[in-house]
């Protein structure tokens, strides 16, 4: 029995995150989830272009020229 307790002790936050998953793939939740993650993503990479434009526009058309 103590090598359970130790179990548990040392891989409490494994357990806890696995039982979460679990419950987020069985309630859907997953659908909600990836949606804002790509929301955020977008927002982020949308603001990266807007205040970086002419660096994304050459980086850009060195990628288009290579291929």
């Amino acid at each position: 029995m103590n090598n359970f307790k130790d179990f548990v002790s040392e891989y409490s936050g494994a357990i806890i995150g696995a039982v979460i998953a679990i419950l987020i793939l069985l309630t859907g939740l997953y659908k909600l989830i990836i949606g804002i993650i790509l929301i955020v993503m977008g927002i982020f990479i949308g603001n990266y272009v807007q205040r970086n434009k002419y660096a994304v526009k050459e980086k850009l058309k060195n990628f288009i020229d290579k291929m």
